[in-house]
């Protein structure tokens, strides 16, 4: 038995992803709980804590610091 791809499965295009669709914007504030997740930190006490306190210091370029 064979594990491998058959050729339909494959892209005929080896195409970048347009960079429009790498970058994220967000359709309202940038919250707490936003700057965890995009930290790829799970929401504790700890961590909602430290993304307050980055938010106030730094307000949304927190977050384009965090994402492409």
């Amino acid at each position: 038995m064979t594990t491998s791809q058959s050729d339909s499965t494959v892209p005929s295009d080896d195409k970048a992803t347009p960079d429009a669709l790498l970058h994220t914007g967000s359709g309202g504030p940038v919250t707490a709980e936003d700057l965890v997740l995009a930290a790829g930190r799970d929401i504790t006490p700890k961590n909602m804590a430290w993304a307050e306190r980055k938010l106030r210091e730094e307000g949304p370029a927190a977050m384009d610091k965090l994402l492409p």
